[in-house]
């Protein structure tokens, strides 16, 4: 672990990390990685989701400071100031998402240096959801766990994800499965994307915040998914569907005008989760921590409450 990763202090209205590192995940890959004090009550590990920065979570680290918790955020690889494709660095691109649970294994022994012996919570979004998940089920140790929009699934009919998945396996022989996937447009660049065509947040303010990051940074800027990830995506998807949850607290909120995940997933999840509880948001687009000041700070207290249970439990 190095610390000598740069953070963007200026756009991400989060108190000074205390430690901003390179890993490097079992296969050579480079993530960058923030910590910030550990809290009296524990630390969370954020599980970002896809196109997601460290310094897109500025704001949820300073509101867990102020409950008395400290933070940490990864740059999954692909994404963020972690290693990328060099030759089409926009393009989100994974071959298999076993891949990110390497980046889970640094993350965590990056943890264990920084936190040692302190109660543990994990907090996932969107895709952060799925690797979060899978990083339980094989034990990754925390006493609660939180999710926002969690990707359990996508939202493409059986038919459209039959026909990805033929594509790609004809593409992947010629390695042209790199591609991105056909009709993305604006949607995918945030830098540009206005914000009557979001399909994230409500919220002005908080678009705006993650449209300074991203146009002053374009470093941190992230495209449309490659062809290979989506496949991977929902191989991984399935695979977890098939698994039973983990014997863990678990809180999930998911907004009534979601597009991007599949709430039946998630429904069907949280209800055979048997420490789980499942919250739906009138109104709440994808990312409720990104939210109207209503939604967000409903989510981020109620997963505030269960974290201070377990501490104090």
């Amino acid at each position: 672990m190095r610390q000598d990763a740069p953070f963007f202090a200026e756009v991400s209205d989060a108190p000074p990390p205390e430690r901003v590192c390179w890993l490097t995940a079992q296969d050579g890959t480079r993530l960058r990685a923030a910590f910030w004090p550990a809290g009296p009550k524990g630390m969370v590990a954020i599980f970002p989701g896809r196109t997601e920065v460290i310094e897109k979570y500025g704001r949820v680290v300073q509101d867990l400071s102020a409950q008395g918790f400290g933070a940490s955020v990864i740059d999954w690889r692909g994404q963020g100031l972690s290693d990328r494709l060099p030759d089409t660095p926009l393009r989100g691109h994974v071959e298999n998402f076993a891949l990110y649970q390497q980046d889970v294994a640094a993350y965590r022994t990056a943890l264990d240096a920084v936190a040692p012996d302190i109660p543990r919570f994990l907090l996932a979004h969107s895709m952060g959801g799925c690797i979060g998940l899978r990083a339980l089920i094989d034990g990754f140790p925390v006493q609660a766990c939180a999710f926002s929009a969690p990707m359990w699934g996508l939202r493409l009919s059986p038919l459209m994800q039959r026909a990805v998945a033929a594509v790609t396996a004809a593409l992947g022989v010629a390695g042209r499965d790199r591609r991105e996937v056909p009709g993305a447009g604006v949607e995918f660049r945030l830098w540009e994307n206005p914000f009557d065509r979001n399909e994230f947040t409500q919220d002005r303010d908080s678009y705006a915040y993650m449209q300074r990051q991203v146009q002053a940074h374009p470093e941190l800027r992230l495209g449309a998914p490659s062809l290979r990830w989506l496949v991977a995506a929902l191989a991984e998807t399935r695979r977890l569907a098939a698994l039973p949850a983990p014997t863990l607290p678990a809180y999930c909120g998911l907004g009534t005008r979601e597009t991007l995940v599949t709430p039946d997933a998630i429904e069907l999840r949280m209800s055979k989760w048997t420490a789980g509880r499942l919250e739906i948001f009138d109104g709440g687009l994808h990312e409720l921590l990104m939210e109207t000041p209503r939604i967000r700070s409903a989510f981020l207290n109620a997963t505030v409450a269960l974290f201070q249970a377990q501490h104090t439990g």
